[in-house]
């Protein structure tokens, strides 16, 4: 028999739009909990740029319009949290208040993870993905990320933090605290911010910066092309560049020529004959 998923029977409300919101509804359905996805009548800007990613992330969930802003809306709300395990949210903390969200986590004891972009006194401040990489040097001058790392590691920090509060409240119900009533709400607040600082570990301590052991500082990790594209070699562990030194150099110079003077099917054959970690560079 199949064993039940670790989130069977939890109801998650997911007011969240854009990205790290619908990336942790997403995980948190992937492990068994029912998402309804609370949109304002304007939709979910991701559905509007991204409709095919869109339907990858809300795949499964059931998808409701609700203007939160008339007490119509509100009231639909408020069914629906009365029902449910766990509210996530990506607003700031005074649209939150507004909406009257704090107070139906008490009342309905809810957990309630809230994505802010940032913390403490400038928990308010308005961001984004870009910018949040850009004040932890993830980003160089005059580039752009081709994966927005904040919005991905903060949608898993998210679903980290549901399953925390699950825990939470799971725990305090055992302790007899609620005595099997709800009379109050954990909340869990994620901080994209932190996400990117986080994120930025490596690049701060020179792992990953250019020149770095990961950033091309050596010839057995780092990109090189082929007679029609790129492979990407990693033969970091003593073994692996012990290996690649013997068969084909180890210095970088070397192996650009020797890299560049075949096609890339034939690095991926040769990777496999000598069980090498090396890939070829797909384009999206």
């Amino acid at each position: 028999m199949t064993a039940p998923q670790p989130l069977a029977g939890i109801t998650v409300i997911s007011l969240a739009v854009n990205l790290p919101g619908p990336l942790a509804a997403a995980r948190l359905h992937s492990i068994g909990a029912r998402v309804i996805k609370v949109e304002p009548p304007v939709g979910d800007p991701l559905n509007l740029l991204y409709p095919d990613y869109y339907q990858e992330l809300t795949a499964g969930q059931e998808i409701r319009t609700i203007d939160l802003k008339d007490g119509a809306g509100a009231g639909q709300l408020n069914a629906l949290l009365a029902e449910a395990d766990l509210l996530l949210t990506s607003m700031r903390p005074r649209a939150a208040a507004a909406l009257g969200l704090p107070e139906l986590v008490d009342e309905h004891g809810l957990v309630h993870v809230e994505i802010v972009g940032f913390a403490g006194d400038r928990a308010d401040v308005p961001g984004h993905d870009l910018t949040y990489q850009a004040a932890h040097s993830t980003l160089l001058p005059g580039t752009m990320p081709t994966v927005p790392v904040a919005d991905v590691l903060g949608g898993e920090h998210a679903a980290l933090q549901a399953l925390a509060g699950l825990r939470e409240l799971e725990a305090r119900r055992d302790a007899g605290q609620d005595a099997g009533q709800r009379t109050g709400g954990v909340v869990r607040r994620v901080v994209l911010d932190e996400a990117a600082e986080w994120a930025a570990g490596p690049a701060r301590h020179k792992m990953s910066t250019p020149g770095g052991h990961l950033g091309g500082g050596l010839p057995v990790y780092r990109t090189y092309p082929t007679a029609d594209g790129h492979v990407a070699v990693a033969c970091l562990e003593p073994h692996f560049a012990k290996a690649l030194g013997s068969l084909l150099g180890s210095e970088h110079e070397e192996l650009e020529r020797v890299f560049a003077a075949e096609p890339t099917a034939h690095w991926v054959a040769f990777a496999a004959e000598h069980e090498l970690p090396i890939e070829p560079v797909a384009l999206v």
